[in-house]
């Protein structure tokens, strides 16, 4: 499922645009994951990730109350889903 409302990954994609996109996106995405399968490798933006500090709980000042949190490229998380539930099938 893809939210709307999450961060943006190093992609600059928001699944925003992919949810918004809906089934035209499909031949792009398809042809896009068939490439790199055959290649072997993933664009460098799948391998490069953000990492923000979110605040938990508590005093905003205190470093401890903060978490961080890895902000990855949607287009890569939908990639691995079809990828699982193709694995799952076979």
């Amino acid at each position: 499922m893809i939210r709307k409302n999450k961060s943006v990954g190093s992609d600059g994609i928001s699944g925003e645009i992919l949810k918004l996109g809906g089934e035209t996106m499909i031949p792009y995405l398809a042809q896009l994951l068939d490439i790199t399968m055959n290649n072997g490798t993933l664009p460098a933006d799948w391998k490069r990730t953000i990492v923000v500090l979110a605040h938990k709980v508590g005093d905003r000042s205190l470093v401890t109350n903060y978490r961080p949190v890895s902000l990855t490229s949607v287009v890569c998380k939908q990639m691995e889903c079809v990828i699982v539930s193709y694995l799952r099938q076979v």
